[in-house]
């Protein structure tokens, strides 16, 4: 059974056998000797675990996450099973939810700055730019087409680069015009020739409240994909899925505080995430 994480409720821990627990990532923090088995258990099978956090009660605890999403573990005396979820004083507050934001938070944002860094991306304004941006952009989707011509501000003026990580979802020519950025000698020009050639047309859609994919007038799809092409826009589409962004374009971007923030779609208020122009 998966497990629960009673991120939205405030309820009593539930109790899970770790063998019955099936997760998304996985970690390996500290000695193997200072984990009960049933947090091995959970390690094998996909959790992060960060590491020890102090508990109240008097249980073993530690810091973890699957995902995005935050666990504290709770041991049995025995060590034979584990406590997933929430623990609660007297007055209904969850005792640890400081605790295991601190531990987990930096982690996370290491790790997931690490995936989008190592993804296959196409640079959108200059390399120097201080402010980075990572949007999920499939090149059939006018939303995305809209915030590629929102940002022109921040892009031109070199405060933001954006690192367009390409998708092939949306329709059936998606995945080829995708493929056809990717396998072009200059990419990055190709991204901004076809985003430009569609920035009237989609305005005008958008303005009357209907949607549609981008026209082929400019960026014709490959008929064959080659192999490694496809690998990548698979990749990318796992990670973003992974990350919990249920469209596009899907953004990633690290805020003043070094924590990693996410949206879906093309936000109206441009400075939370591209910052003052």
């Amino acid at each position: 059974m998966p497990i629960s994480l009673f991120s939205t409720q405030r309820i009593v821990i539930a109790m899970m056998h770790a063998s019955a627990i099936l997760v998304l990532a996985s970690g390996n923090a500290f000695a193997l000797e200072d984990k009960p088995a049933a947090l091995r258990a959970v390690e094998e099978q996909g959790v992060t675990v960060v590491g020890p956090m102090p508990s109240a009660g008097g249980l073993r605890a530690w810091a973890a996450y699957s995902g995005r999403n935050p666990i504290a573990f709770y041991a049995t005396p025995d060590g034979k099973f584990l406590i997933a979820g929430t623990m609660l004083d007297a007055n209904g507050r969850d005792v640890h939810e400081d605790a295991l934001a601190k531990t987990v938070a930096p982690v996370m944002a290491t790790s997931t700055l690490s995936q989008l860094e190592r993804s296959h991306w196409v640079l959108d304004g200059s390399s120097k730019a201080p402010r980075i941006v990572y949007v999920f952009t499939d090149p059939d989707c006018p939303y995305c087409n809209k915030f590629w011509r929102d940002a022109r501000p921040w892009i031109d003026s070199g405060k933001v680069q954006l690192r367009h990580i390409l998708l092939g979802i949306l329709s059936p020519t998606s995945a080829g015009k995708a493929a056809a950025i990717l396998t072009d000698s200059h990419p990055a020009r190709r991204l901004e020739s076809h985003e430009r050639s569609q920035m009237a047309a989609h305005a005008k859609t958008l303005g009357s409240g209907r949607s549609s994919a981008q026209s082929d007038s400019e960026l014709k799809p490959l008929a064959s994909i080659p192999a490694a092409i496809e690998a990548q826009l698979a990749s990318n589409a796992q990670m973003m899925q992974s990350f919990g962004l249920a469209g596009t374009p899907g953004l990633a971007w690290r805020d003043a505080n070094g924590k990693i923030q996410m949206r879906t779609g093309a936000p109206a208020a441009l400075q939370e995430i591209l910052g003052p122009k």
